[in-house]
């Protein structure tokens, strides 16, 4: 389900910063204080990341992720750039999604075959990650594995043609910067997907949701992972996180255009997806049908 733009709102938590303060769960801390504490959380979950998503979701993440990855509708031949993404769950979709167009494209086409990158802060999830690969048997040539923030990439100007970040961007201290360098590092045309969750949108949904994620996820965290503070800061991060219009303005001011966001599982979580348009056409606002950008630039307008 698309979910119409139009009346603007803002999140009621109000901005992410409250001078040098930033939202970790529900405390406000200082910077560092903030990364170090997502750190050890993810460096503390790692190792039961994926065992924990299947058990928390209902292996409904996979579904959500299978989504993602038929939206962004990989080319052959592209360079990918998935953020936060150091498990490789989201990241081996795409590679699969790029070597299946490459095996249809036929050989009187050939260009460069697609790559993809993957991008995370965390050591320990990237460890994870490059065992997953391995017991996969993907090859080393096809991924590039990069310890780094999403706040400040080390990839050049205009240098990926998309761009994916999934759960992961809530737990970045400045999303708005996070934001700005996916931007840069995109191609003109390049595209920005974001799969996170977001905010309930059925009538009565949101009291069962609350009551499974309060008491059920951080005792599961704590039986399978030994450790129901991280599970429980992430559900508190969850819930500070903006919703679904909110989010989408945010995307906006970044630069992108043609923002529009679908709304999955009744809200539970949320894509959003915009375009680097050609400075040329900067003033282009909405995505043609089919999600690729129109060729004449347009008017601003919701999306559909």
């Amino acid at each position: 389900m698309f979910a119409v733009r139009g009346a603007r709102h803002r999140h009621e938590e109000g901005s992410l910063t409250d001078g040098a303060l930033f939202l970790a769960g529900y405390k406000k801390v200082k910077r560092d204080e903030k990364e170090h504490l997502v750190g050890q959380v993810f460096k503390s979950v790692a190792p039961s990341y994926d065992v924990m998503n299947d058990l928390m979701s209902g292996g409904m993440h996979r579904l959500w992720k299978d989504r993602l990855v038929e939206k962004l509708r990989p080319a052959a031949g592209i360079r990918h750039l998935d953020v936060a993404g150091g498990t490789g769950d989201v990241a081996f979709r795409v590679l699969r999604a790029i070597r299946a167009a490459e095996a249809t494209r036929g050989p009187s086409t050939a260009t460069r075959p697609g790559s993809v990158v993957i991008a995370d802060i965390n050591p320990a999830m990237l460890l994870e990650g490059r065992k997953r690969a391995a017991s996969q048997g993907i090859d080393a040539y096809d991924l590039e594995w990069v310890e780094t923030s999403a706040e400040t990439l080390p990839f050049p100007d205009e240098s990926m043609d998309s761009y994916t970040v999934s759960f992961g961007i809530r737990n970045v201290t400045d999303r708005a910067a996070a934001l700005r360098e996916a931007h840069r590092v995109l191609k003109p045309g390049g595209r920005f997907l974001c799969l996170e969750f977001s905010k309930v949108v059925v009538p009565g949904l949101q009291q069962l949701y609350d009551l499974y994620s309060f008491t059920v996820i951080p005792q599961i965290g704590r039986i399978v992972a030994g450790d129901a503070d991280s599970y429980q800061y992430l559900v508190e991060s969850i819930r500070m996180f903006p919703d679904q219009e909110s989010w989408a303005q945010q995307i906006e001011a970044a630069g992108f255009r043609g923002v529009e966001y679908e709304n999955l599982t009744g809200g539970i979580v949320a894509i959003h997806s915009g375009f680097k348009l050609p400075r040329a056409d900067a003033g282009v606002s909405r995505a043609a049908p089919g999600g690729v950008p129109p060729a004449t630039p347009a008017p601003l307008t919701t999306a559909p």
